[in-house]
């Protein structure tokens, strides 16, 4: 199996138990998680270890103070943003290893800045209904971080 192929950062999450199964999943998919303050929880929260039950301690995991913390610290980094304003297709993300898959909050997605500074890495997943706005996070980071693993593993 590929070592930590992907890199999964959510930008300010605010459900605790979608970050404790996106902890999961990072863990499950040997991928790295970055989590970017601030929070809409406490880390220590009772759901999100719920959620990541007891695989918490051997996730490979880096917090970030804020937004620029992160950005200076990883600008050397390939990276592309998943939002449901992205013009392209999940499945056209030139996955490579170490890629970071970029995700913003759950509740208005990445900040508008980021969105048009980054526009042209811009991906979404495709909705085959009017009645939907967007999907779960953590639905959404599944989606894309096994979508990578398939295309990695066919290098």
């Amino acid at each position: 199996m590929i070592n930590m192929p992907l890199n999964i950062v959510l930008i300010e999450p605010e459900i605790p138990n979608n970050t404790g199964n996106i902890g999961r999943l990072a863990l499950a998919s040997g991928s790295h998680l970055h989590l970017v303050k601030p929070f809409g929880f406490e880390i220590d929260d009772s759901r999100l270890k719920r959620a990541g039950l007891d695989y918490w301690q051997h996730l490979s995991v880096t917090y970030y103070e804020n937004i620029e913390a992160f950005f200076r610290i990883n600008k050397d980094q390939t990276m592309v943003f998943l939002s449901s304003h992205g013009s392209k297709n999940h499945w056209d993300i030139p996955f490579e290893d170490d890629l970071f898959l970029v995700f913003g909050k759950e509740s208005v997605g990445l900040p508008k800045p980021l969105l048009q500074e980054h526009k042209n890495l811009l991906f979404k997943i495709p909705l085959y209904s009017k009645h939907v706005r967007s999907l779960n996070l953590a639905n959404a980071v599944s989606i894309v971080v096994y979508e990578g693993l398939k295309h990695l593993s066919s290098l």
